[in-house]
């Protein structure tokens, strides 16, 4: 059974950082790839960043291009999106999500859904 929980979500004024932490279990395909996305409220849902578990390559949207950054610790089995430089269009819930196989992206559907966290980001 796939799971992912996100962890990491809270409040922080224009300017600061939060860590967010995707942790996978029970992933059993050999080839997938991990996408953070995030809905704001009236919003469709939009992809912000993701990476592939099987060569490493990384996309992020161009509103977060140089602010966040996405990574693995395979250890641990989670994937990190470190943002920095928030700003307020970046309040949204903030979801985790899995796509087996080797394409890597934010425009295509993926598989697996973790159940969301709250970032709030005041000026």
């Amino acid at each position: 059974e796939v799971q992912l929980v996100e962890s990491g979500g809270g409040s922080v004024q224009a300017g600061g950082s939060l860590r967010l932490s995707c942790a996978q279990s029970g992933i059993t395909f050999a080839d997938y790839a991990i996408g953070w996305f995030r809905q704001a409220p009236g919003k469709e849902r939009e992809g912000v960043s993701c990476i592939s578990l099987s060569d490493g390559s990384t996309y992020y949207a161009d509103s977060v291009k140089g602010r966040f950054t996405i990574s693995s610790d395979n250890a641990k089995n989670t994937v990190y999106l470190q943002m920095n430089s928030l700003k307020p269009e970046d309040t949204a819930v903030y979801y985790c999500a899995a796509l087996e196989g080797l394409v890597a992206g934010l425009d295509v559907p993926y598989d697996y859904w973790g159940q969301g966290t709250q970032i709030t980001v005041s000026s």
